[in-house]
């Protein structure tokens, strides 16, 4: 009888021990600029790996699209008000999240911004892709590719989004300082949509006939000039260097439509965001900037 009363003493203690420690898991918030392109599907897995590695609870949520800036800044401060203990956040836009990131510091939450920059210092860690640095690379594939001559155009994602910005500026940097024969004869935005994108590239391809060569800055900005190529029947006609991948790019890659890829390492990038949080809240310090490497990917790769 005493025994059994022992027993039921020491299993309750354990559930109650076992209780506390499911209470003290710790709770990072990770919202990225938008939820409906792949690039983000693998940041939620490299996240979920460090939630995994690390022992902390993982909640993921963005905005449906990368152009709802609104969106964004309610999830951010809904996640302050919810006291988590840290969180990682993709800008939309480098001004929107200023004053809510001062809120989280008012409140002791650890915050690392990664992928797209913000015009503030309240942040613990920027983990990025070195996106001048990538913007580059995919100046000189179209410019190996055209034999350094011709006209190209260039698909932007949009306004106020500092990584693509970035890759943007470092492509038309590259091609000035480095392709005397090549000109940029047109920019337009395609807004994160791939319709929009799709629009974009065909309008440039009635403006300019003659166009050599296409660069786009992101997923979407991709899949749009793909669907024109295709649609106008300039499948390899019109050199194209992509940026970011999917399983249609790919796709598109090995049918020739794209002739090379600008990648990164999202889930790499996911797996830093939420590693440099818990560093954070473990009382570590961690790096306040991580470059990450992008790099060109042709058919060949494959």
């Amino acid at each position: 009888m005493r025994s059994s009363f022992i027993g039921a003493v020491l299993a309750g203690s354990l559930l109650f021990l076992s209780g506390c420690q499911k209470d003290s898991k710790k709770t990072i918030a990770v919202i990225p600029k938008g939820t409906s392109h792949q690039f983000w599907v693998s940041v939620q897995n490299g996240a979920k790996k460090a939630g995994v590695e690390f022992n902390v609870e993982i909640l993921w949520s963005g905005p449906p699209q990368e152009t709802d800036h609104g969106r964004q800044l309610e999830i951010f401060d809904a996640m302050i008000n919810r006291h988590v203990d840290g969180i990682a956040v993709a800008a939309t836009e480098r001004r929107v999240l200023n004053q809510a990131l001062d809120r989280a510091q008012q409140a002791g939450i650890p915050v690392t911004v990664f992928d797209s920059g913000v015009e503030s210092e309240k942040y613990v860690s920027f983990v990025a892709t070195n996106n001048y640095e990538a913007g580059k690379l995919g100046a000189r594939e179209l410019g190996k590719l055209l034999g350094g001559k011709g006209k190209v155009a260039v698909i932007m994602n949009i306004p106020g989004s500092v990584s693509t910005v970035d890759r943007e500026r470092g492509f038309n940097d590259a091609i000035a300082a480095e392709f005397p024969g090549i000109k940029v004869v047109a920019t337009q935005f395609g807004m994160a949509d791939r319709a929009k994108a799709m629009n974009a590239a065909e309008n440039i391809l009635t403006a300019h006939a003659d166009l050599a060569g296409f660069f786009a800055s992101s997923e979407p900005s991709s899949v749009g000039i793909s669907q024109a190529l295709k649609g106008r029947h300039l499948v390899g006609k019109v050199k194209f260097v992509a940026f970011d991948s999917s399983e249609s790019m790919i796709e598109d890659m090995k049918a020739g439509v794209i002739d090379a890829m600008v990648v990164q390492d999202p889930a790499k990038m996911g797996y830093e965001a939420v590693r440099t949080v818990v560093d954070a809240i473990s009382g570590k310090t961690p790096p306040k900037r991580i470059d990450l490497d992008a790099k060109v990917m042709r058919k060949g790769d494959l």
